[in-house]
């Protein structure tokens, strides 16, 4: 049997089609094969890339290494001309572009049904890496679903480059999580992953306000607090909207959490701004924090734009990141005497609805139950 070994740097959409590509690889090839899906959201993702194909190449010289993703995308010859490859595959070529993709991990499935976007942030180079917004039509997303419903799994996360912007044939992101859970009722949680929350559209605010089975958890892609900073970014949302949103989802659904991506040290950013930007975490009640530290990419308008001094801007991701602890600290406490119903992950932990996490030794990975909080030890839940 062909072994293929995958690693996959930066969104939860190149770990999905890490694993479909590792599939179709396995029953196609005749030699032990590593695939290296590659990101070019920062400079620091695409550098691991690159030392990743270096270890490979160290570790077993003989073994084929094909790269692929989105910084292999934009920059085919960096990766080519490396000692080892044998293979670069364009995004475009990687996986059917109008197919869904699912994928496991763990107890999860994962379901990609949207790629692409055609939104042109000023920071952002996958438009570039990923092509125009395209999604999966309703009825294979539901096959590959029951796919994964069939092989055991729990729960299934819906994920995509620009979700909130699925449209297939006239049918939004609501309309397809609508179907999900009508047409697999024996799928116990569905779950969205990032989305903008200036396209969420109505059918999925209902759906999470009426839906038991969507989860109460919702990752938004903020980036800034600044309304200046925000249009500078080319970004679709001003710093009301995002309130406004999060207000709106919390009276639909009391017990939702929210988590967010920010990008700290954007050009032209100052002390003021990214004080607005602190600001918006306290005023969205933000729980789980994914804070990066600007990296100006090239081919971007950003790049171009008079840039933070690098010492300051590694002075203000961790100021945020400090926020985000004593965010989640303040999360966890409030759990404490509330009893929760968990689904057990691999390693002794398990994840609540809302995506908490739960310390729970000897569960066995893929079950689900209670658990009465009684404390938590700064990261996780802890229970009876």
């Amino acid at each position: 049997m062909t072994v293929v070994e995958t690693l996959s740097f930066g969104c939860r959409l190149n770990h999905v089609e890490s694993e479909a590509l590792a599939r179709r690889l396995r029953a196609s090839a005749s030699t032990d094969i590593a695939v290296v899906n590659t990101c070019a959201v920062t400079a620091e993702s695409a550098r691991q890339a690159r030392q990743a194909v270096r270890r490979l190449h160290r570790e077993r010289p003989e073994r084929e290494i094909i790269v692929t993703g989105c910084a292999a995308t934009l920059a085919p010859s960096d990766f080519a001309e490396m000692e080892g490859v044998t293979r670069v595959i364009p995004n475009a070529e990687k996986l059917a572009p109008a197919g869904a993709v699912a994928a496991s991990e763990g107890t999860r499935g994962f379901l990609a049904v949207q790629n692409g976007c055609d939104h042109r942030c000023t920071f952002c180079v996958i438009p570039f890496g990923r092509g125009r917004a395209r999604s999966a039509p309703i009825a294979i997303a539901l096959a590959e679903a029951r796919r994964l419903t069939e092989a055991g799994k729990r729960e299934i996360v819906l994920t995509g480059v620009d979700l909130t912007s699925y449209d297939a044939d006239g049918a939004t992101l609501g309309a397809l999580a609508r179907a999900l859970l009508r047409e697999l009722p024996e799928l116990a949680r569905l779950r969205i992953s990032s989305i903008d929350c200036i396209e969420a559209d109505e059918a999925l605010v209902a759906a999470i306000g009426e839906e038991p089975r969507l989860m109460p958890h919702l990752h938004l892609s903020l980036q800034s607090g600044d309304d200046l900073i925000l249009k500078r970014m080319k970004r679709r949302h001003a710093r009301r909207e995002a309130i406004g949103f999060c207000e709106r989802l919390r009276g639909e659904r009391p017990s939702i959490v929210f988590g967010a991506d920010f990008i700290v040290g954007f050009p032209t950013e100052t002390e003021e701004m990214f004080s607005r930007t602190l600001d918006l975490v306290e005023e969205c009640g933000l729980t789980h924090l994914h804070v990066f530290p600007f990296s100006p990419r090239p081919q971007t308008p950003a790049a171009r734009m008079p840039q933070v001094e690098r010492e300051i801007v590694r002075e203000r991701a961790e100021r945020l990141r400090a926020l985000g602890r004593r965010m989640l600290a303040r999360h966890l406490d409030g759990q404490k005497g509330k009893t929760l119903r968990v689904l057990a992950e691999r390693g002794g932990v398990a994840r609540a609805e809302d995506f908490t996490l739960a310390r729970t030794p000897g569960a066995s990975a893929g079950a689900m139950f209670d658990i009465c909080v009684r404390g938590n030890d700064g990261k996780a839940l802890v229970a009876d």
